[in-house]
């Protein structure tokens, strides 16, 4: 069993940065594959990026590739989201997922899943 706890969201101009964090729970962290997912309303859950659990392989979507960053660091059982250039169509609720399948880019590849937190992008 996981826990995923994510921090970080808020309001943010066009153009500007956020670090979201997702704290997991449990011993198991660093044998998981992490990802971030988004959903604004009205449209469904989508892929934004994943590391594998030995951090040494990413992928991204193609909408964020260049402008975000996934990290992880296993000793704090912490993922993190590093959004630069951030732009109106990033406002979503971010969700950090857990799961076993390195390269897993659909929902359904991840068992666990945080609560959210919202990111707001005006123009």
């Amino acid at each position: 069993q996981v826990q995923l706890v994510e921090s970080g969201g808020g309001l943010v101009q066009a153009g500007g940065s956020l670090r979201l964090s997702c704290a997991a729970s449990g011993r198991t962290f660093s044998s998981y594959t992490m990802g971030w997912f988004r959903q604004a309303p009205g449209k469904e859950r989508e892929f934004v990026a994943a590391i594998c659990s030995s951090g040494r392989q990413t992928y991204y979507a193609d909408s964020v590739k260049g402008r975000f960053t996934i990290s992880r660091d296993n000793a704090k059982n912490t993922v993190y989201l590093q959004m630069n250039s951030l732009k109106p169509d990033d406002t979503a609720v971010y969700h950090c997922a857990a799961g076993r399948s390195c390269g897993g880019l659909r929902p359904y590849d991840y068992n666990y899943w945080g609560q959210g937190t919202q990111v707001t992008v005006s123009s």
